[in-house]
């Protein structure tokens, strides 16, 4: 069927065409596993369809594929990189189809809105975000600058504090990071108490405790994993406790300890769209069915997934075995020392 509409006729209007697209999406999306020439052919009506369609159909027809893990590359990168922001938006955000190099290109060429998109993604690599804080305005550098899941160089870094570090909203951001060095901590709040004795962020609750908030996250933190290492907290009630707060990196750190590895590497499988990764180490972990609901209901907030899929992960979870997930950790653990 969808090899036989690839042909369809240039003259047809644009409410033809979107209404062929839309019943040809709804049958795209029903197959889960599409071929390889599914995928080819669906691209290919998509791609004439689109450029017919008026900006308001556009952004519709984003809204509808932006989350989907096989919608054609092509027309991942026609949408991302539609000069409309409107219409590129939700899948500069929420495309698990874009790459690096793909965030790259649109950074360096589009609008302020289109790098806002990108800077609102779950994760960002330090390569994108170079371009975003030299590129970005104020908004742009904000909205980075609260995202955990972006990754700095310490070029990148270096830029963001030069360019927006005498914004409130941008350092305050920053002093929140759990993710931070102490030596960048240090520069930080090194800033924001100049902001805050030059009255900037002075005289506001928040202004005055930034930087006092983020050592005590931390100091909890470390008190969290020994007291886990010390068997005076359960870990599932951890794990519930950071989750329901939605602190995702300070859930890896804990998790991480836990596991013995690195944080960086268990916020990623915390991060990514596929559940996969997360219930393996959940379950070698040996963490309950509601600790990894709470994960789970974190997870919908930060990537935006559909909430009624976590009854059937928490289902998968339950028959997940937990000799062939700590057989998995262990193979994980030697390939990361290995590397």
């Amino acid at each position: 069927m969808l090899r036989s509409l690839v042909g369809m006729p240039s003259e047809m209007s644009s409410d033809t065409r979107r209404q062929l697209l839309n019943a040809v999406t709804d049958l795209f999306l029903l197959d889960e596993t599409p071929s390889d020439a599914a995928k080819v052919h669906y691209g290919e009506i998509a791609l004439q369809s689109l450029e017919h369609l008026p900006v308001s159909d556009r952004a519709s027809y984003a809204g509808q594929v932006a989350s989907t893990q096989t919608l054609p590359h092509a027309v991942a990168m026609r949408l991302a990189g539609d000069d409309e922001a409107d219409v590129a938006r939700l899948v500069l955000k929420l495309s698990p189809v874009l790459t690096d190099s793909d965030l790259a290109a649109i950074a360096v060429s589009q609008s302020q809105s289109h790098l806002v998109a990108i800077a609102e993604r779950a994760r960002l690599s330090s390569g994108v975000t170079d371009i975003l804080v030299a590129r970005g305005d104020g908004e742009v550098l904000r909205t980075v600058s609260g995202n955990e899941g972006a990754n700095f160089s310490d070029k990148g870094f270096d830029t963001l504090l030069e360019r927006g570090g005498q914004d409130g909203e941008v350092s305050n951001a920053l002093a929140k990071r759990s993710d931070l060095s102490p030596q960048r901590s240090r520069r930080v709040f090194q800033i924001v108490e100049q902001l805050r004795t030059s009255s900037t962020v002075a005289h506001t609750p928040e202004g005055d405790n930034l930087a006092r908030r983020a050592r005590q996250q931390r100091l909890e933190v470390k008190l969290l994993i020994a007291d886990i290492a010390a068997k005076t907290r359960k870990l599932d009630d951890v794990v519930s406790m950071l989750a329901e707060e939605d602190r995702a990196y300070h859930l890896a750190q804990v998790l991480a300890s836990a596991a013995d590895l690195q944080a960086d590497p268990v916020l990623r499988v915390l991060m990514q769209s596929d559940v996969a990764g997360i219930a393996v180490t959940c379950r070698s972990l040996d963490i309950g069915g509601e600790a990894f609901t709470d994960v789970l209901k974190l997870r919908a907030r930060r990537l935006h997934l559909h909430f009624h899929s976590i009854d059937d992960d928490v289902s998968d979870y339950a028959e997940l075995d937990k000799a062939t997930a700590e057989r998995t950790m262990r193979f994980l653990k030697l390939k990361a020392k290995v590397a």
